[in-house]
């Protein structure tokens, strides 16, 4: 049991660190492939819970997955030109909630990704919005502790068309592969189902899903995910 503990609070911490390297050490990264990478399971997700999903189409440079209805607790917008400062700033707060700040007093483990949703601002020295969200665990998906300043999204089944990438997310990087992603949909079914789920205000909206400790310089695993509600 003690071992398991301590197992459980090195993840926690390793996920923690994560983001503080990310924002103070943002250009010591492997660079991104310049192709998309798929199927490749993340290995946090072998240590921690991670939501489930099917793969419902493989294509070129993207992967088709369907989510099971589930909860997610998230922080309020976030207005920041920097989606490492934001999720920094974000995951802190669910890190402060996982850690008994909530509530009931509880402490929930950690699950992975953490996942930023990101809406664009119109320009590049504009401050974007951000809303950084952390997967309930199952045994606290009826009932999540409230907190203060956090909210529970409730996920219907939902659809994400998902672009993997490799090294630490940066605020270079995620808008490259952002748009990766939205070529290699172009033409098919899921670009037009992707954009009926969205208003015509927010199709660019996408959401970074980050999965690695900042001691894994190989193989790491990030994602962008373009989420939609339908198949057609």
């Amino acid at each position: 049991m003690a071992g398991s503990s301590l197992h459980m609070l090195f993840t926690k911490l390793s996920l923690v660190l994560s983001l503080l390297w990310s924002a103070n050490f943002g250009l010591w990264h492997e660079p991104s492939s310049s192709s998309s990478r798929l199927g490749i399971y993340p290995p946090t997700c072998k240590r921690i819970e991670c939501p489930s999903y099917d793969v419902i189409e493989v294509g070129d440079g993207y992967e088709i997955r369907s989510y099971n209805s589930s909860a997610w607790m998230s922080t309020s917008p976030i207005q920041d030109i920097s989606i490492v400062e934001a999720t920094r700033t974000g995951f802190l707060q669910l890190f402060n909630y996982i850690q008994g700040k909530n509530k009931y007093g509880e402490k929930i483990e950690m699950t992975g990704p953490v996942i930023t949703e990101v809406s664009p601002s119109d320009g590049p020295f504009c401050e974007s919005s951000f809303t950084v969200s952390f997967y309930v665990p199952k045994e606290n998906q009826a009932n999540p502790p409230p907190a203060e300043g956090l909210h529970v999204q409730r996920w219907k089944q939902t659809y994400a068309a998902v672009r993997q990438f490799s090294g630490f997310v940066t605020d270079s990087n995620v808008g490259e592969e952002a748009a990766a992603l939205e070529a290699s949909l172009a033409g098919t079914t899921w670009a037009t189902a992707i954009q009926k789920s969205h208003d015509a205000d927010a199709t660019s909206v996408y959401t970074v899903a980050q999965y690695n400790s900042p001691f894994e310089f190989d193989h790491r695993v990030n994602e962008i995910w373009m989420l939609f509600d339908n198949l057609t």
